[in-house]
């Protein structure tokens, strides 16, 4: 496949840009006009390559194709699995399952979404790095968004930044809950010699929750919950917190008696596609051992 590129067409207001600041105004950062120039890409007008001193007329077709990029050295492709639920030439949403990592870690180095990304890139001959925009615990399962090209991660990180990458789970939780909905709000930092857990401190980082009652059962609750931020561990760690822990979280307080993994999925994704400026929103189906429960119930 061709090497990342992207096209603008010169709307009447741009005309007599600099084509400098014109794709300064794109995200097209300084830094990555340099690897354009140095590193194998081009920047052209009209078909035809130019320096960015060009002065833009209207309807002017400006084409920059991006430097190849070259993935990680330490990371390991492998062919796992994934459950791709949308992709273009810019993004892929993925539905991740329970018991697998987003990113390798040193106890894990082959077993995650990443090289299973890697692999699929490989067989599709798509020349990118590995981009993970939201990642996911191993043992919560749901959507995932990946940027496939490193312009493009930078584009969602921005727009994470301004809240429009939005994240909403559904969760099953320990005991009653007194009110239909809360918003939870509190500092979640390091636990003293762990690696692994987090906790509430007032040392931590701001951190907000939104979470509302879809069905209170005799000692449980199905619940949606809405991340305000995104801290490591943020939903766990606040669910405990007001003494309603995840069915199967142990790491957590929560009770090893309905499930084996967190009871926490991610059911629906939304955010701007960075290039069509399209809101794109996708849905997730609760996972077998999560409806087991509720159908159980049911009956």
């Amino acid at each position: 496949m061709a090497p990342f590129q992207l096209r603008w067409i010169v709307q009447k207001s741009e005309e007599g840009q600099m084509l400098r600041e014109f794709l300064f105004a794109k995200e097209i950062s300084r830094r990555t006009l340099t690897a354009i120039k140095f590193e194998g890409g081009k920047i052209e007008v009209n078909g035809k390559e130019v320096n960015v001193r060009y002065i833009l007329k209207e309807n002017d077709l400006v084409r920059i194709q991006f430097p190849t990029e070259i993935p990680s050295e330490s990371l390991i492709t492998k062919p796992i699995p994934l459950d791709i639920v949308y992709e273009d030439e810019s993004v892929l949403v993925i539905n991740k399952p329970a018991g697998i990592l987003t990113i390798p870690s040193r106890e894990q180095p082959t077993h995650a979404i990443a090289n299973g990304l890697l692999h699929y890139y490989q067989a599709k001959q798509i020349e990118s790095a590995v981009h993970i925009v939201t990642r996911l615990d191993r043992d919560t399962s749901g959507l995932l968004l990946v940027a496939k090209h490193r312009y493009i991660h930078y584009l969602l990180t921005l727009q994470q930044k301004e809240k429009t990458v939005k994240r909403k789970y559904e969760a099953l939780v320990e005991g009653v809950l007194e009110q239909v909905n809360q918003i939870i709000v509190a500092p979640i930092g390091r636990k003293e010699n762990s690696i692994i857990e987090r906790k509430v401190t007032q040392e931590g980082q701001y951190a907000e929750t939104q979470i509302s009652l879809i069905k209170q059962y005799q000692d449980f609750a199905h619940i949606a919950v809405q991340l305000r931020t995104g801290r490591t561990h943020q939903i766990r760690v606040h669910l405990s917190y007001i003494g309603h822990p995840l069915f199967g979280d142990d790491l957590y307080g929560g009770s090893l008696k309905w499930m084996k993994r967190q009871a926490l999925h991610c059911v629906e994704l939304s955010f701007i596609h960075p290039v069509t400026g399209e809101v794109k929103k996708f849905h997730s189906e609760l996972p077998a051992d999560m409806k087991a429960i509720l159908d159980n119930i049911k009956e």
